[in-house]
This record gives structure tokens, sequence and C-alpha cells, in this order.
């Protein structure tokens, strides 16, 4: 498997281990979904020899086409393995949008106010990103509403972290979209 992002392992070596107290279970973390998603697919994420995260990809339907991303319903599960502070999550977030060649102006202001939203996250936790029928992003911890981004764009440029062609995630991507 192809070396990931140094700066992303130095932080989850700084991030420590961690006891899985409080641990959400993936029926608590699916909570906001209801019936009216499928899963495409999963992944889990590895940083040189630390598990990261666990994430699945549901949509309306059960499957996911890039060309067709934006007639298509998405909710990504991140179920994290490791503690991570939210302000890691956050630079992490700037540094992939860098990466894949974004520069929207409101991204500071986007991520403002994930710093905002987004809490230190323990091993077993999840956010849940559910896209709203006009495209916006709406961030659950369990059935918590830890809050909403009212930008298309913002969803769009977040679920390409992981979704786009250009993810440097390529296997993950493809086990995530129902490639693999």
């Amino acid at each position: 498997m192809k070396t990931k992002s140094l700066a992303l392992a130095s932080a989850l070596v700084c991030a420590g281990l961690s006891t899985a107290v409080g641990a959400q279970s993936i029926d608590e973390c699916k909570k906001p979904l209801a019936d009216e998603y499928k899963e495409v697919g999963q992944t889990r994420l590895r940083v040189l020899f630390w598990d990261v995260y666990d994430a699945f990809l549901y949509t309306t339907d059960g499957d996911f086409d890039w060309s067709q991303r934006k007639q298509q319903r998405k909710a990504l599960l991140l179920r994290y393995l490791r503690d991570i502070e939210a302000k890691e999550l956050v630079e992490t977030t700037s540094e992939e949008w860098e990466k894949l060649g974004f520069n929207s102006q409101e991204q500071s202001q986007w991520l403002d106010k994930l710093s905002e939203m987004w809490p230190d996250i323990k091993e077993d936790d999840c956010i849940l990103l559910k896209e709203t029928k006009e495209g916006y992003a709406a961030f659950y911890q369990g059935d918590k509403s830890l809050g909403v981004i009212n930008s298309s764009q913002f969803t769009e440029q977040f679920l390409a972290i992981w979704l786009s062609p250009g993810s440097r995630f390529e296997e993950e991507r493809d086990e995530l979209v129902g490639k693999q």
C-alpha cells in the first residue's frame, strides 16, 4: 500500500491511543439516515501502520457515479478508530482541498464553521455528513445534529476528498464508491 501523508501520520502520533469510553454503535451512527439511504461501499483508511477511520458511503439508490454526483443525494459516515482533535480534522480538510486544487473564497468561513461544530473525536465516535435536498451538508454525531453548512459548493468539495477520481486515497476511494 502506498505511503499516505506524513503530516497526517504525525498528527495521529500526537493524538495518542484512546480508550473506547462512551463508544457509539454503528447503528447509533446511522440513525439520521433512516431507511432512505443504501450503502454503496466502505473502506478503512490506514496511515502507515495506524488505522484512522472506517468510511461508509450511502446514496438513496445504493449506487454512486461521480459524473452524476449532483443528481445523487449522498451521506458519508466516518467511524474513527483513534482519538483525533477537531483542530486536526479541520486542518486535514484544508490540506486535502489544497491537494485537490480547490480555492474557493468561502473556504476560510467553512473551516471556521467546522471548527465551531465538530467535537474532538474519541475512538469509536462517528461523524456523518448527510446531504440535504438543497445539496447542503448536515453533520451529525449519532442522532445529535452538529450543524449545517448551507453551501452545495462546500458539500461537493468536502465529499470530493473521498469521492473524486482525483482523491489521493485512490484504493480507498474505489472501495468506497463500490468499484472493488
